[in-house]
């Protein structure tokens, strides 16, 4: 296997990872604000709220495995992740805790999807005056998509695996089991033919209105 990078290859990897860390960072960045917003001051006394990317970031899922996956094994699966944001549901108002704490969830794939919206909208307005800006904002696009649909496979301790456990009364015991075994059941569930196109699939469903603003714009 040939690992030499030339200037190009290392331009365009070094690109994706910034954007990659950046949806990274604002995908737990949202975590942290919508529950410090709720009454949970967890997040803020651990220093998470901030847009700063180092206390969001995870040496092994920011780090060690998306740049092995741009750079080592180009075209294949990208894997990553940033830190997880705790909090405390007992903070949140009794009457509104199941409410809050599924909105916290959900602020991360939201805020994702915030940003490919962004990105279209900008980028298409763009388009028109520097063609050259579409491999930056179809790039902001498409990650954003992948990591709001990833993140809402139901499956603890992912966002999707929070909301699961509100709609069938999931014990925390029963969710923890579940999440240490997580790890190696996403890496044989990617590599599943089916599961990955069920995966693009969703992301093509997700991604369309994204990319039809997109190129409605830059016409």
């Amino acid at each position: 296997m040939d690992f030499g990078l030339d200037p190009e290859t290392l331009r365009k990897g070094l690109i994706f990872y910034i954007v990659l860390i950046t949806s990274l960072c604002i995908h737990e960045w949202a975590h942290a604000f919508t529950a410090d917003k709720l009454g949970d001051y967890t997040p803020r006394n651990e220093g998470r709220v901030t847009l700063n990317p180092v206390v969001h970031m995870d040496l092994l899922g920011s780090v060690i495995f998306p740049l092995a996956c741009i750079f080592l094994f180009p075209g294949g699966l990208l894997f990553g992740w940033g830190k997880p944001v705790r909090i405390n549901p007992s903070n949140f108002a009794r009457e509104h805790r199941t409410r809050d704490e599924l909105m916290v969830t959900l602020a991360g794939p939201g805020s994702n999807i915030v940003l490919a919206f962004i990105a279209a909208i900008i980028g298409g307005l763009l388009f028109k005056f520097e063609p050259r800006t579409a491999e930056l904002f179809v790039q902001l696009i498409g990650i954003n998509v992948l990591l709001a649909v990833f993140n809402m496979i139901p499956l603890p301790p992912l966002d999707g695996g929070q909301v699961l456990r509100h709609a069938v009364g999931m014990t925390e015991e029963t969710f923890y089991n579940i999440a240490r075994w997580s790890f190696l059941i996403i890496i044989i569930a990617i590599n599943i033919p089916g599961f990955r196109m069920l995966l693009g699939t969703v992301m093509g469903i997700v991604s369309w209105p994204m990319m039809l603003i997109y190129e409605k714009l830059a016409l």
